[in-house]
């Protein structure tokens, strides 16, 4: 559900009024447990969390005028979508997940790449994405970033 908004708040205007709450909800678990360097933003249409230029001047490779992309989230058609980069790139980061997953939900994670998606809002396990944000550090994704997408 791709949506033009420059705010958190404009997204949300946007999102079905039975959204609303755990978009709320999923803003501030992020924004209580990222480590301290990401900024907020919206990127492609979503509320995400990014590497200032400030942090890592090079920005994106496939846009160097844009911030390194780290963390998105987003109200789609048919499900909420958490877009972490960090466990697109790091193995041992994904395979933390999937166990720490089995542990928490009793429902099968449903993911591809970088998006975990959540078809019912009441199953998303905002302590597990709590602890995923706290995991990795602007240096700790610039460092996997450089290694895993520029060849560094």
């Amino acid at each position: 559900m791709p949506v033009k908004a420059e705010n958190f708040e404009q997204y949300l205007e946007q999102v079905p009024e039975e959204r609303k709450e755990v978009m709320n909800q999923l803003r501030k678990t992020i924004n209580d447990h990222l480590p301290k360097g990401f900024s907020e933003t919206i990127g492609y249409g979503m509320p995400s969390w990014v590497v200032p230029h400030s942090l890592y001047p090079a920005g994106y490779h496939c846009d160097t005028k844009l911030p390194l992309p780290f963390l998105s989230i987003a109200s789609q058609k048919n499900f909420i979508s958490v877009y972490h980069m960090g466990i697109y790139a790091d193995q041992t980061l994904m395979d933390w997940f999937l166990k720490r997953f089995g542990e928490l939900s009793t429902v099968k994670p449903d993911i591809g790449k970088s998006c975990i998606r959540f078809k019912k809002p009441e199953q998303i396990p905002f302590q597990l994405i709590a602890e995923l944000c706290e995991k990795m550090t602007p240096q700790d994704w610039i460092g996997c970033y450089e290694e895993a997408f520029r060849g560094k």
